[in-house]
């Protein structure tokens, strides 16, 4: 294993329990290796700070894998995979079958996530780094979980190599065991959803949104419902299902709310009760304005980034223009849900967003639940990068 200084500034990040060494003056000069190669932290004096992942391609050189010197082998992999699934007995899993077994950082396993869908399981690699060892982690995975087949799902900073040669938009690679069914039904918080292994960046459900969804089910009954980039229509069937009045769920992609309409029949729905809207956000809240339109309860977990024909949106900044535009159709006293998943902003500067988009509309809005991520994407203390989830309930008054 070779050694590889790094300088006073990591070596207080690692004391503090950081797992990442970022490219600096004092990693240029590591010995040459491969991506995925063990190498040794140590300081000035040689001694042994920990063992990481190397990854020259990127800038975040090395990931930390262990304190002590280790053997990255199946019996390694199998003892942290059996840590995470013991950390899910926090977890509050009754009548889901969709969440999450491994979150990187906070499983100890930098670089890599591992998703339960019912019987089947889907791997994402961050790090060109694990690939050398791809084939003990499969095993290790297969060992201690045991599923009917593990997928390999590409990560979108690969999507333009894949794009040209992937035309069918099947992101998902089998790598062990049986092909799942295509949909596949999977629950959460007893609730049915359809998911698709094979195609598209994303299954069709985000497990991070899990105890979010439930929060949602307990102030919605009776309520008239606004779901914005509703995508697949998960917090538009768990407000229904909640015994919402109507629930009208706009995305600008049919294809989703076509699922997002299976979704509501796969729950014994009628989708024909609810309104499910193609069109761009922005667009459809003007026409909504000009028609009077009122609504008990908006709800938008927009993308960190999306373009459409008609618009473009950010998080930053964004989310303010949102809030601005939804507010008009919001009942006084009603429930404004808002979310996000942009790693890079905190929660702060997400209230402060909430605040500025209120404040163009002279309107107050009071937060009276606050939340993030579920038990099952466990975050160090030492890491904040991976507390990346805000969701806010806030009231009109």
């Amino acid at each position: 294993m070779k050694k590889c200084q790094v300088g006073s500034d990591t070596i207080r990040m690692l004391a503090l329990g950081h797992p990442w060494v970022i490219a600096d003056r004092y990693t240029k000069e590591w010995p040459q290796g491969a991506s995925g190669d063990l190498v040794a932290l140590v300081d000035q004096h040689s001694n042994h700070l920990a063992t990481a992942l190397y990854d020259p391609t990127s800038r975040i050189v090395a990931r930390v894998l262990d304190r002590n010197k280790i053997q990255l082998n199946v019996a390694w992999l199998e003892e942290k995979l059996t840590q995470a699934l013991k950390l899910r007995q926090h977890a509050q899993l009754d009548g889901s079958d969709a969440h999450r077994w491994v979150n990187s950082e906070g499983d100890g396993l930098p670089g890599m996530t591992l998703d339960r869908y019912g019987d089947y399981l889907m791997l994402q690699l961050y790090s060109c780094a694990w690939e050398p060892h791809l084939a003990n982690l499969q095993r290790a995975i297969q060992a201690v979980f045991q599923p009917l087949g593990i997928y390999r799902k590409m990560r979108p900073q690969e999507t333009r190599a894949l794009e040209a040669k992937n035309r069918n938009k099947e992101y998902s690679q089998l790598i062990s065991g049986s092909s799942a069914p295509v949909p596949l039904s999977i629950q959460e918080n007893g609730l049915n959803f359809l998911v698709d292994l094979r195609e598209g960046l994303n299954t069709g459900l985000f497990p991070d949104q899990r105890r979010n969804r439930q929060e949602l089910m307990g102030r919605v009954a009776g309520k008239r419902i606004l779901n914005l980039f509703a995508f697949t229509g998960a917090f538009s069937v768990a407000a229904a299902a909640a015994g919402a009045k109507k629930v009208t769920s706009v995305d600008v992609s049919e294809k989703y709310l076509k699922i997002a309409k299976d979704n509501f029949s796969a729950n014994r729905l009628n989708p024909k009760q609810h309104e499910f809207i193609a069109a761009d956000v922005f667009a459809e809240l003007a026409r909504m304005r000009s028609q009077h339109r009122q609504f008990d309860v908006v709800i938008f977990d927009p993308p960190s980034f999306s373009t459409t024909k008609k618009s473009r949106f950010s998080t930053h900044g964004g989310t303010a223009k949102l809030v601005a535009a939804t507010l008009p159709l919001l009942e006084e006293g009603g429930l404004l849900v808002s979310s996000s998943n942009h790693q890079k902003v905190a929660m702060d500067d997400y209230i402060k967003e909430l605040r500025k988009g209120a404040l163009q509309m002279d309107t107050e809005l009071k937060t009276i639940f606050l939340a993030g991520q579920p038990e099952d994407f466990p975050c160090p203390v030492s890491f904040p990068e991976g507390r990346y989830l805000k969701f806010v309930i806030s009231v009109k008054q």
